[in-house]
């Protein structure tokens, strides 16, 4: 058996994956890993929150889809309901994205 078409392939899947980037996918929505970096820099204009990092206090979907800062790939979610649910979800992966490019995250894609 030839290793060498397969290991091409096995190279080939990497520079891939490589390419396209870390994508975070939260049901049907799907973002780039540094749009998703980008909300850890608002919320810290914003002054601490809660403990966990992941409560704010009052409804924070407003604030940050507002802000001119607010990546523009982000902003379907401001229309959603639940906008607050998934920006949570979203800091969450935001505060510690390293996880995330290990792909220690079911919502990461693209390692």
């Amino acid at each position: 058996m030839n290793t060498f078409p397969l290991a091409a392939l096995c190279l080939l899947g990497t520079w891939a994956a490589l390419a396209g980037g870390v994508t975070v996918q939260d049901g049907k929505f799907s973002f780039s890993l540094e749009s998703v970096k980008k909300l850890k820099g608002l919320r810290e204009l914003r002054g601490p929150s809660t403990d966990s990092g992941v409560q704010f206090d009052g409804p924070v979907a407003p604030e940050l889809c507002s802000s001119t800062e607010f990546p523009a790939e982000l902003k379907p979610v401001c229309k959603e309901p639940n906008a607050e649910e998934i920006l949570g979800r979203l800091e969450v992966i935001a505060e510690d994205p390293s996880t995330c490019e290990l792909c220690a995250y079911a919502a990461c894609a693209g390692c």
